[in-house]
């Protein structure tokens, strides 16, 4: 395959040219779960939409990035705290609970050249912020963003679109 030259414009528009939900109609239910226990309020809403933004970056994938952006706006997240996403850990906005999990996402996406991704340490820092059942929230919060991460990234639904209308 050959590699697209960095001066070429992107494609605007899906690769896959039916919505996968049309194709697997069960991918609602699998959504629907994972929103629901995304949102149990043992971790604030912005602190998951941050995780899952910093998730779209380290994946490098506009769709998400977009997405999560859009959510944390209309959550009326400041403009600061969103860009700084992307290089929190000098950013002087978030809270120390915020930080914890931004680390805990990149741990498990980014490889460790120094053994485990998830060190019993940053467990232990990460558990001082948040009870077992935030804890497995947060845990559900990355499994989640990362089950879209494939659809997102193989089948390139437009970004900017609703995540309940990218095909159209």
């Amino acid at each position: 395959m050959e590699a697209r030259s960095i001066t070429a414009e992107v494609p605007v528009g899906p690769r896959m040219s039916q919505d996968p939900l049309e194709l697997v109609p069960e991918l609602a239910e699998v959504s629907a779960a994972l929103f629901k226990a995304t949102g149990n309020r043992s971790v604030p809403r912005t602190t998951i939409s941050l995780v899952q933004l910093r998730a779209g970056q380290i994946v490098g994938n506009t769709y998400l990035t977009v997405l999560h952006t859009g959510f944390l706006r209309k959550a009326g997240e400041s403009e600061e705290r969103i860009t700084a996403v992307s290089s929190w850990p000098d950013a002087p906005y978030f809270t120390g609970a915020e930080r914890a999990a931004l680390a805990l996402v990149e741990a498990v996406l980014q490889p460790s050249a120094h053994g485990e991704r998830v060190p019993d340490e940053l467990y232990a820092q990460v558990s001082e912020h948040y009870d077992e059942k935030a804890l497995a929230t947060l845990t559900i919060a990355i499994g989640q963003v990362n089950f879209f991460t494939a659809v997102a990234l193989i089948a390139k639904p437009t970004p900017g679109r609703s995540f309940t209308d990218p095909w159209a």
